[in-house]
């Protein structure tokens, strides 16, 4: 059995997570379902990157100790992955003894073996970011990753020698070109950072504490990135009496991170594995952004949005049917009020909803809701969706296999609307009140046929939807799986529920538009 390891980064436990923090899981569990569905071996880690001076400092805000701060955040983590049914394997916790053991290992290795120096920083430092920048990398002397001030600061510091490996990450790089994806983010790297001449990167502190003290120089705390970014093989059991799971796993088969954290996963990252003889993961995918309207979402704006209301009143897979399908591939997206709505009763209601309960209803009214078997003859218009159907299905898989999430949602819907267009082509209707039962039969036997596989293509992201229709429909078990895709002629003696259930009823448009608004200044916050 093929083996696939992915991940998500670690967030950052400053505050609640909204809806941006959730489309990053949510894609990478889709990605797990369907690779299992294609008989992968998956392996999903997410968690929590605890320490450094940002948390420190919301903890003490909050009169709490870091460790108090960071494991309810733990908790709250973990509540919203069980709500959004979340299928990770682990969940590491960068304060966790299985991580900072090895982190400390990890320093003294690097430090052995001269990648390691101590000698002193001085820069404009942004705490939110937790990064130095040097002078000319500032934008308008700002931060340039998220536009807040800086503070020139100067502390002993320990430092990476990023330059003994930059001739081979640029080897890599071009021996590699899917390396980091989309392409536009590896142009970024190689034309911002790797051209002009990597510079070494500082990786311990002295003016905080909060963090996995430098073994041999206990002053300094490892800073967050070479602490980090190991979680991704501390989690595997790197340096540890079990490293079972290393050697299975390693290396990853993608990392999925936000475009905000890409220069630290394209660039260090690979040079920490280089520098401990580890391979390199087989590919990186930043994505972009949940936007709102008017920009990012910032509390101070009161234009964030979360997902438990959402989920709460519209449901798992309507939340994520929307946020998947607005992500278009390492785009930024926008979440709107009027726009979840009208996904929710053109997509989902109308289109989807409409041609499972239109097809039973109708398979009910002519055939006492019995489908015997494949049809001994079909149309031109039957050869067509048929046709139609089994090019969909490769269109979905190709996009699923490119992470392209969005494109494989919108070809499904693509199957749904040619579906929905084969009922009026046809017009059952018609042939039964002409008495052509014939015709009639194969024209059902298709749309359930149809509705079987867009069931089974929705699963990795609508998993009780799917279970919904092909219940209704009552598939037998054998023909719900990714591989009796192939088959279209399989169905025999179904006979379909007499009481249809509604997939999404139709929301109030204007009404709902406001709710969803009240959502957006939801109170509910840890912080």
């Amino acid at each position: 059995m093929p083996k696939f390891y992915l991940t998500t980064p670690i967030y950052y436990p400053s505050g609640k997570f909204h809806i941006g923090t959730a489309y990053t899981t949510a894609l990478a569990s889709t990605i797990k379902r369907y690779k299992k569905a294609r008989g992968f071996d998956v392996y999903m880690l997410t968690g929590m990157d605890e320490h450094g001076q940002k948390v420190q400092k919301v903890a003490e805000g909050r009169g709490k100790t870091p460790q108090e701060h960071v494991d309810e955040m733990a908790d709250e983590a973990k509540k919203l992955w069980s709500l959004m049914e979340i299928e990770y394997d682990d969940f590491i916790r960068t304060t966790e003894e299985r991580h900072t053991k090895v982190v400390e290992e990890i320093f003294d290795r690097l430090m052995e073996q001269g990648d390691i120096y101590k000698s002193e920083y001085e820069g404009w430092y942004c705490m939110p970011c937790e990064t130095y920048f040097t002078e000319t990398q500032l934008v308008d002397g700002k931060c340039p990753d998220c536009g807040r001030e800086v503070k020139k600061m100067k502390e002993e510091s320990y430092f990476f020698n990023m330059k003994k490996y930059a001739d081979r990450l640029i080897k890599f790089y071009n021996d590699n070109p899917d390396f980091i994806l989309p392409e536009s983010r590896k142009n970024e790297l190689f034309n911002n950072f790797l051209k002009p001449g990597l510079e070494d990167l500082c990786v311990s502190r002295t003016s905080f504490d909060w963090g996995v003290k430098v073994k041999k120089d206990q002053k300094h705390v490892v800073y967050v990135w070479l602490d980090a970014l190991t979680n991704y093989i501390t989690a595997l059991g790197y340096l540890s009496d079990d490293d079972s799971l290393m050697k299975k796993y390693w290396p990853a088969d993608l990392h999925i991170v936000g475009k905000d954290i890409i220069r630290f996963h394209g660039l260090y990252w690979p040079i920490f594995l280089m520098a401990l003889d580890l391979p390199l993961p087989k590919q990186i995918y930043a994505h972009g952004f949940i936007m709102m309207k008017d920009g990012k979402m910032s509390k101070s704006k009161g234009n964030v949005i979360y997902p438990e209301p959402l989920i709460e009143r519209y449901g798992l897979d309507a939340f994520k049917y929307f946020i998947l399908r607005e992500m278009s591939f390492g785009q930024d997206g926008t979440f709107t009020p009027e726009g979840f709505v009208e996904r929710f009763n053109f997509d989902l209601c109308n289109d989807l909803g409409n041609l499972l309960n239109r097809t039973i209803g109708m398979i009910n009214k002519y055939f006492g809701g019995e489908i015997s078997s494949y049809p001994a003859e079909v149309s031109e218009l039957d050869k067509e969706l048929e046709e139609f159907s089994n090019n969909s299905i490769k269109q979905v898989e190709e996009q699923f296999d490119t992470y392209h999430i969005s494109n494989a949602i919108t070809e499904t819907w693509n199957l749904v609307s040619r579906t929905n267009k084969y009922i009026d082509e046809t017009a059952p209707w018609v042939l039964f009140k002409e008495e052509k039962t014939e015709e009639l039969k194969s024209v059902m036997y298709h749309l359930v046929e149809n509705l079987r596989r867009i069931a089974i293509l929705i699963n990795p992201y609508m998993k009780h939807t799917s279970e919904k229709m092909l219940n209704q429909l009552n598939i037998p078990e054998e023909l719900r799986t990714w591989d009796s895709l192939a088959d279209y002629d399989k169905l025999v003696n179904i006979k379909v529920t007499d009481k249809p259930e509604v997939l999404f009823a139709r929301l109030e448009t204007e009404p709902e538009i406001e709710v969803i608004k009240e959502m957006m200044k939801w109170k509910k916050l840890l912080l």
